[in-house]
């Protein structure tokens, strides 16, 4: 659990246990659309993307001048040797002020939520009045490793101390030396794609076919849906042509879905997950403004939501459980979600707005039938991804986090009444990253 103050122990009551120094405000949020790979955005950069978002929301929270932001947290998962300061570098192109601090943090496809935890928690300890947090990812502009048998003789040739080893050493170069290390969405530890992964809990669970084409026709509706009402006018930046999701399917129905072919567990009988119910490899960015009610107050700006709690989680998807379900690659939220809905006191049936990140419908309907195998009653669906998730809007990795934060704050604030949502983010390496929410 966090050092923030834990949710409230009954529907909007008053909390209980320790408290925070003070609470933690979700004050606004800045994506640009999200596009799908080698697209739109086949040529920019995770910087250009992230520093995109950020000037989006510098724009709208007037975050330009000197001080005005106390630090700068954010991530990408697929990085070039020149993102190796990211979010510093960011800083540095962007309307923030260039005095602003910055730091990388990387956690998977739970990145951008960590980094708002990172972020929040200094301000929940008095150590920053504001913050701004999120990540970017390109899949289109993945780096490209050089092989590494060729990456051994280049060592040598640079340790070498006479031009006679240098030249005994690129001797020993072949052709085979030259082909790159292209990345693989795969574990290094089984050599799985997290799709053929994801399979196997599907498997496990009994996940069906119809199921998980229904789920995600659901996403595209409501994410267009959500457009459609201007839920994102103030949370999506246009940029290099783009204005929504490029992913977005508003057509979508389970009846379309089922005609697609399964791409993953297709050397098991019945396979049931396609490219229409799993996400999409995509390019974007997106980032949060979070500050303490103070700073808030002293500039006008009225926050959205409180972050109250978080709890993370890890699986052994190696050599754990993983036939039979229990530690599937993806699975950790479903052991992180009760753990701090304990803590605080809370169930399932206390949140207005529960966001299950959508990295495979699969997925999400397992990990809904782990929490009710673990004793949480069942989550209503008008409840379950209100705006659409990753389905629809696509998943660069590190973005992920901080979309959610902002789409649910934005949630919570429209109500104009007292919330709570839940957020639960699995990731690879068997992690799972969750947070509470609230509007009082």
């Amino acid at each position: 659990m966090s050092p923030l103050s834990p949710a409230s122990g009954s529907k909007h009551g008053p909390a209980h246990g320790p408290r925070q120094a003070r609470p933690v405000a979700v004050v606004g949020g800045s994506r640009i659309p999200f596009a799908r790979s080698d697209g739109p955005y086949a040529t920019a950069s995770n910087q250009e993307m992230l520093t995109a978002a950020v000037d989006g929301l510098a724009e709208r929270h007037g975050l330009e001048e000197p001080g005005a932001v106390g630090e700068f947290v954010a991530g990408a998962v697929l990085k070039h040797a020149r993102d190796f300061n990211l979010a510093r570098e960011t800083v540095l192109g962007s309307r923030l002020d260039a005095r602003t601090p910055a730091y990388d943090i990387q956690q998977a496809c739970g990145t951008g939520l960590q980094a708002v935890i990172a972020a929040a928690n200094k301000i929940a300890l008095g150590q920053t009045e504001s913050a701004v947090a999120g990540g970017a990812d390109t899949a289109s502009d993945a780096p490209l490793g050089v092989n590494d048998d060729l990456r051994r003789i280049l060592l040598e040739v640079r340790r070498a101390k006479s031009a006679g080893a240098r030249l005994k050493a690129l001797a020993r170069i072949r052709p085979s030396h030259l082909v790159p290390d292209i990345p693989r969405n795969a574990e290094p530890r089984t050599g799985l794609s997290m799709g053929e992964h994801a399979a196997v809990t599907a498997r496990a669970w009994g996940v069906t076919r119809e199921a998980q084409d229904e789920l995600a026709a659901a996403s595209h509706q409501r994410l267009a849906a959500a457009y459609e009402r201007g839920l994102l006018t103030d949370l999506v930046v246009p940029f290099r042509g783009l204005a929504r999701d490029q992913n977005l399917r508003p057509g979508s129905t389970p009846a379309k879905l089922a005609a697609l072919k399964p791409v993953f567990g297709t050397d098991a009988p019945d396979p049931t997950m396609t490219a229409g119910n799993s996400t999409p490899l995509t390019d974007g960015a997106a980032v949060v403004l979070l500050a303490s009610d103070a700073w808030a107050e002293s500039r006008n700006l009225t926050p959205l939501a409180h972050l109250t709690a978080y709890e993370t989680a890890a699986v052994d998807f190696v050599t754990g459980d993983v036939v039979g379900g229990e530690d599937g690659l993806l699975m950790a939220p479903a052991y992180a979600v009760p753990r701090m809905l304990e803590r605080a006191g809370l169930g399932i049936e206390d949140f207005d707005f529960v966001e299950i990140h959508e990295a495979f419908a699969s997925q999400v309907l397992a990990t809904l039938a782990a929490w009710e195998k673990q004793g949480l009653a069942p989550v209503d669906r008008a409840r379950l991804n209100v705006a659409g998730s990753s389905l629809a809007t696509g998943h660069p990795f590190a973005a992920t986090g901080a979309r959610i934060v902002a789409t649910l704050a934005k949630l919570l604030a429209e109500r104009e009444a007292p919330g709570r949502g839940l957020i639960s983010i699995c990731a690879a390496g068997g992690q799972g990253v969750t947070a509470i929410l609230e509007r009082s």
